[in-house]
This record gives structure tokens, sequence and C-alpha cells, in this order.
């Protein structure tokens, strides 16, 4: 890799494992330059929604900002791909702070997993048979035995995401909110999820473990047989994206409300 200009940021390309990505990465090196993540400026992510993830957690504990371009499927979290004009492109860029979840799984082994996620914390039957979690925020239990097949927590960013999916609400970026949505509910039937305060500590503890067994995840990263979950912001990381002033978060998400 050559080295961009002093006058230039110093980027990093990082690219999704697809030819197309491969080659975009290959090509854009040779036009502006690139150094390695750890060294870089502005890190440059050339995929789909699934590699931005991924290179956000891979970036945590720096904080490099990270200009997506997107040569997936959906690409919510990315700018259009064009080769041509990078470096206006960044200088022009809005940025977007996004503050991500921690997750502290406990297993039936009394094994502690501390993870981070971007998106959401999800909770998920293991088995044929649903779950049974009792759910607190903030110390308070607010529902003693949910049946369901799981639960999860989702930021903003995430809300378009898995929680949608579910049924869970869109919660524009400066809501200060998070969504606690509950994945097909059997009893309490009517029970369709919450708005929380973006501050809320949310506990999950699995009611019958060795009978109804369940796994939490933290975006792509699993854990099996949990008997609690609780879930905080991670006020220590902050994450920033940047994006096309054309092609703003917040606004995307508030275009989904009324996406048809």
């Amino acid at each position: 890799m050559s080295a961009p200009s002093s006058s230039a940021p110093r980027l990093a390309f990082v690219a999704a494992a697809t030819p197309v990505a491969r080659a975009a990465r290959v090509a854009l090196e040779k036009r502006y330059g690139g150094v390695k993540p750890a060294q870089a400026d502005i890190i440059v992510a050339l995929g789909g929604d699934g590699l931005m993830l991924q290179a956000l957690h891979h970036n945590i504990r720096r904080g490099t900002p990270i200009f997506g371009m997107n040569l997936g499927t959906v690409g919510f979290l990315l700018n259009q791909y064009r080769a041509g004009g990078l470096l206006a492109r960044l200088k022009a860029a809005r940025q977007v702070s996004l503050t991500p979840l921690r997750m502290v799984a406990t297993t039936t082994r009394s094994q502690r997993h501390e993870v981070i996620a971007i998106n959401e914390v999800s909770l998920l039957r293991s088995s044929r048979q649903t779950a049974r979690i009792a759910v607190s925020v903030d110390g308070q239990m607010r529902l003693p035995d949910l049946h369901c097949d799981g639960a999860l927590v989702a930021t903003p960013a995430g809300s378009t995401a898995y929680n949608l999916s579910a049924h869970g609400p869109i919660i524009p970026l400066a809501a200060g909110l998070l969504a606690l949505t509950p994945i097909n509910a059997f009893r309490p039937r009517r029970w369709r999820g919450a708005l929380l305060p973006h501050h809320s500590k949310v506990e999950f503890t699995v009611l019958d473990p060795r009978k109804r067994p369940v796994a939490a995840a933290a975006d792509s990263v699993e854990v099996a047989n949990v008997v609690k979950v609780a879930v905080t912001e991670a006020n220590d990381i902050q994450l920033t994206l940047l994006f096309d002033p054309e092609h703003d978060l917040e606004e995307r998400i508030l275009k989904e409300q009324f996406a048809p």
C-alpha cells in the first residue's frame, strides 16, 4: 500500500470478502493511498451493513471515523459507492455519533461474558419450547413471566434492523430512547414492547434455563445457555460514522417511518 499525501487524511480501506468489494479496495488504494486501520485518520468500509458493523466492532477502542460505501445489498449504514471525489466527500461529510450497548450475560455454568452491541442485544429460545423470561427495568420488575420466542433491546441505529422485523418501533437518533421488543410473545398476548430512556438498565432472567434454554446475542456474538442478561448503554464508547449530506442517517431513519 502506498502512503497518502501530507495534505490528505490517512485512509484505511477495509472490504467485504466479495470479489466486487475486494476489487474496489485495490482500485481505491491505488488511487488514494492506504494505511493500516490503526494508523488511519478515516476508515473507508466497502461492503454491506454486515461489513460496516464488523468495521465498527474492530474499531471500538480507537474510535476512528468510518465512511462506508455500499457494495452489498441494503446498505442502510453506508453511502453510495463512487470511486471519484472521495476526498471531497470526506471533507463535506456529516458526523453521526453512536453509543452502543453493553451486554453482560451469565450462563448456567456461572460464566460471565461482556460483549458490545451496536444494533441490538437479543435473547432467543434454543429449544422447541417457548422461553420464559422475567424482565426488570432499573431494578423494578416489569414482566415477571414473559412466554416468548425471545426479546431484544435495540439502539436507535439498530431499531430499523432486527427490531423492526420483530414489529418494534423505529427510533430517531436524537430521541434518547431504547426499544424493548418481544419476539413472538405468547403471554401476555397484548404486550408489544416498550420505549425506555437510553440510560435504563434492562435485566432478563431466564426462569427455566434447563428445560427451556435461551441464547443471548450482541449483534453477531452469541452466548449459549444464559440465565441472566443485563443490558445498559456503553457510555464509555462513542462511535463516529460519516455520511454524505444527502445521505444523512437521521433522515434515513425518519423516512423509514413513512415507508409504504
